[in-house]
């Protein structure tokens, strides 16, 4: 066989295939039944080419199948069996064709239309005046044997008899329902023997090997070696039964005490069983039977001389592949014709059998048969997911009739044999078939050729995409640092953050402004997320033991290298959360947002479906939160609250503020306490003068070169607006505020609390012959808390100047063993006055638990008064 098909398409139904019971069917003379899986059969004339009634069903259509004289049509539902006269279809379509407002005959069928009562069948077959039904109970395989009346069409059916066939497990079978969810439907087919004279209800000759609705004659010889001489005795005809389970089964119907058994098992669902001539003898009947598994397993049984000890004659069972997966499949006198959904091929069975084998032959004439089942002919036709038995034109040409997964109903006219394969004289009408052969080949390729070009080009995108997110995470990996190193260079992709005070509804709120920029020479497309993690350092959990930490996502898409991304969250409200505060930057790649939830689900080995990249922690501490306040509110303010201060217990003023500091972070309010009475706090930070000329100082006069010519900056004035300004680790504060001029500034903490920062230059002793110019920022408050708070965050600033500082000589390091002596010197007086205070609290001699708690309390304070000089 050479050439393609010519494919003609003859309607067009519009739906997808859903599900593996679709099936078409030569009803009614020209009349093409078609059922799809759904409620509905459409009845389709062929010689028209035109739609003329559409069945409607109580439910799904699992099989359907005509009489033997063409006059009734049988459809199996999940509610049971309905009967449909070719004269009703034929008198209900004239009585549309006369209505003028109605050109489709649309039938529903209803209960009175049904003559058996069963659920769930899944097959149909008749064999003479007995209709058999198949379906699936809980723990078995149930085949119904009905008898059909004469006259009557829709009485009910008589139940003859029922075989049991228990169910079992296999793995193909489990697989197709457990994925798709559908269940394949079970392959019914009757044969005869050679020798049988069929009564006239089958309407069909003895003498031809097909029959009609699914019967075949079968040759003597095989059908006995196959199912025994007592069945061929008793010209008994003979089911068989092909399962989604694999099995193959066969049933004799008038034998008495049969069973169904199993005659083979393909180990996949059985798509497809029936009987071809394979070779031409003069008795006409079939010599083989054909079983196709969906995954593609052939079994041929055909008849094999050369029993045991070369005598006699056994049924031999020839096994091969073929390309799968196997949706539908046909067969004619000696070639099977199957899809496999992306191309149509055709399978010579008559290779390797060459008549009745003889003595010795018997394993070339097996080696030739499996050779030939791997070399299928493609007919270059996609999509098919049903197929009718073959028919002829009227010019002899084979034809299929099929239907495609889009819903068209097509007729496949397959190319001619020719013995004369040398001969170059072709008649014109061949000529014009070729060549619309030829098109038609180029057209289906186009289409193929397109599909794959547009899967390719999604595959190629998916895979540029990849590869940048696999750059950005070895980029931001090899530049990730340990906890125990510090880190040598900061990060290509990187978040810096601004705090801002604004206010709305009368309530103080501290907002953070995050801006991630994109220093990398990679693109951040779509799927990508900044997630920030903002959580106390004071306060990780809360009361019920759960972290207190809030999470913010932010998705984004095509940041370009060197643009940024700006986002804003809220940190606190006055009074509401503690400091410092710690904020956690990271990207985080979701590979849904790629590959879609399900294939990102089925990736092997993949515990989650996100990629987290962590890109640098910002904190924020007492400084950024601080609201400057004018010099004159901040004056009165002072005043009037230096006035009303007065001398209190230093241990209930310590207890207050921290119990103010708690009630204001539980009500977001300030203090409310109704004692007016506040004592000031104070602690100090002693810096060179030296180290801020080298840092700070020197960043100033190098911002004003951009400027006019302005004095000489003040060293105090400097040191707190930049302590106002920048902070370490990328935060700085956003308020919109003059240069300080002065060498005090008011502010309010996040509680509402007073603080006041000063710096003066002083001279600091190292003997007694030499001193060191020092600035000394000194802190104060009636809240402790804000003290401390403060306090620690000037530490973290000037932390960083020392980190900025180049070296220093040999006379400063002499200076800063001298300011170390003197540390250690108070260190000791201080340590022996605790030791003093814990050792007259434990023997309760001469001391009170006040007292020793005020002796604590001026430790701490002299500690904090009297702090290292930072050189």
């Amino acid at each position: 066989m050479e050439g393609r098909c010519a494919v003609e398409t003859l309607a067009e139904f519009g739906f997808s295939a859903t599900s593996f019971t679709e099936k078409v069917l030569l009803c009614f003379g020209t009349d093409v039944c078609i059922c799809t899986g759904s409620e509905e059969v459409y009845v389709f004339n062929t010689q028209e080419r035109k739609l003329k009634a559409v069945l409607q069903f109580p439910a799904a259509v699992s099989d359907l199948v005509a009489s033997h004289d063409k006059q009734l049509l049988y459809v199996a539902c999940r509610s049971g069996v309905y009967c449909v006269s070719s004269s009703f279809l034929l008198s209900r379509v004239q009585s549309s064709l006369a209505d003028a407002s109605s050109s489709l005959a649309q039938l529903k069928i209803t209960s009175e239309f049904l003559v058996v009562e069963e659920e769930g069948v899944s097959s149909l077959l008749l064999v003479g005046s007995a209709l058999l039904s198949l379906s699936q109970r809980d723990t078995s395989w149930l085949l119904t044997l009905y008898k059909t009346p004469t006259h009557s069409v829709s009485s009910s059916y008589e139940l003859l008899s029922s075989f049991n066939l228990p169910l079992v497990s296999a793995v193909a079978h489990d697989s197709t329902e457990g994925k798709s969810g559908l269940r394949r439907r079970p392959v019914l087919m009757c044969v005869h023997s050679g020798d049988t004279t069929l009564p006239s209800s089958s309407c069909a000759s003895s003498s031809e090997a097909a029959l009609t609705g699914g019967h075949f004659h079968l040759e003597p010889v095989l059908f006995k070696l196959l199912f025994g001489i007592d069945t061929a005795l008793a010209k008994s005809p003979v089911i068989l039964c092909g399962l989604p389970d694999g099995r193959l089964c066969f049933l004799p119907l008038r034998l008495p005490g049969s069973r169904l058994k199993v005659l083979h098992n393909l180990e996949q669902p059985v798509i497809f069983v029936r009987a071809s001539v394979v070779m031409e003898t003069s008795e006409g009947h079939a010599q083989c039977l054909v079983a196709v598994g969906e995954q593609g397993r052939v079994v041929l049984i055909k008849v094999d001389e050369g029993g045991p000890e070369g005598r006699g004659m056994i049924a031999g069972f020839t096994e091969g592949c073929v390309p799968g997966p196997v949706l539908c499949a046909c067969v004619d006198k000696h070639c099977l014709y199957y899809s496999t959904g992306s191309d149509l091929l055709a399978l010579d069975l008559s290779e390797g059998s060459s008549g009745r084998a003889v003595q010795g032959r018997d394993e070339d004439s097996y080696s030739k048969t499996v050779a030939a089942l791997q070399s299928p002919t493609s007919l270059n036709v996609c999509r098919v997911i049903a197929l009718t038995e073959r028919t002829y034109n009227s010019a002899g040409e084979t034809q299929l009739l099929g239907l495609s997964s889009r819903g068209q109903l097509q007729i496949m006219t397959l190319p001619v044999e020719r013995d004369d394969a040398g001969s170059s004289g072709l008649p014109s009408t061949q000529v014009g078939r070729s060549v619309r052969d030829l098109l038609s080949a180029i057209g289906d390729a186009c289409e193929r050729a397109s599909c794959l070009k547009t899967a390719i080009k999604s595959k190629n995108q998916t895979l540029r995409h990849l590869n940048q997110v696999l750059n950005i995470s070895f980029l931001l990996a090899a530049n990730a640092n340990s906890a125990e190193q510090p880190p040598i260079q900061e990060k290509p992709i990187r978040c810096h953050a601004v705090t801002t005070w604004s206010r709305l509804l009368q309530k103080d709120s501290l907002n953070l402004k995050c801006i991630l920029n994109n220093g990398s020479p990679y693109l951040l497309e779509r799927g990508w997320t900044l997630n920030i993690t903002v959580f106390p350092l004071s306060c990780s959990f809360s009361a019920g033991g759960e972290s207190s930490s809030t999470n913010f996502s932010f998705p984004f898409h095509n940041l370009h290298p060197g643009e940024k991304l700006e986002v804003s969250l809220p940190l606190a409200t006055t009074g509401g959360t503690s400091f410092p505060i710690t904020v956690s930057c990271s990207l985080i790649f979701s590979l849904a947002s790629l590959l879609g939830e399900e294939e990102a689900a089925n990736l092997p080995g993949s515990q989650s479906t996100c990629i987290s990249l962590p890109l640098n922690t910002l904190t924020v501490d007492w400084l950024h939160a601080l609201q400057v306040n004018g010099p004159t509110a901040t004056h009165k303010n002072t005043t009037s609250q230096s006035n009303n201060i007065t001398t209190a217990d230093p241990i209930q003023a310590f207890l207050m503020s921290r119990q103010m500091r708690c009630r204001g972070r539980g009500d977001g309010g300030g203090e409310s306490a109704p004692n007016p009475e506040k004592e000031q706090y104070s602690a100090s930070v002693r810096v060179s003068s030296e180290l801020l000329r080298d840092t700070v100082m020197l960043k100033t006069s190098d911002s004003d070169l951009h400027g006019a010519k302005l004095a000489p900056p003040n060293v105090c004035f400097s040191l707190l607006d930049w302590l106002l300004s920048e902070g370490p680790g990328g935060v700085e504060t956003g308020q919109q505020r003059d240069k300080i001029n002065s060498s005090s500034v008011h502010a309010r903490d996040p509680n509402g609390h007073t603080v006041k920062l000063t710096a003066k230059e002083a001279k600091h002793l190292l003997t007694r012959d030499e001193s060191q110019a020092i600035v000394e920022v000194q802190v104060e408050s009636s809240s402790m808390a804000a003290v401390c708070g403060v306090h620690h965050a000037v530490l973290r600033r000037v932390q960083t100047l020392m980190q900025r500082a180049p070296e220093r000589a040999a006379s400063s390091m002499r200076m800063q063993s001298l300011g170390l002596r003197q540390a250690l010197q108070l260190a000791e007086r201080l340590l022996q006055q605790i030791q003093q205070s814990r050792i007259s609290g434990a023997f309760g001699v001469g001391v009170s638990a006040g007292q020793m708690t005020r002796s604590l309390l001026s430790v701490y304070r002299e500690l904090r008064e009297n702090p290292l000089l930072i050189i």
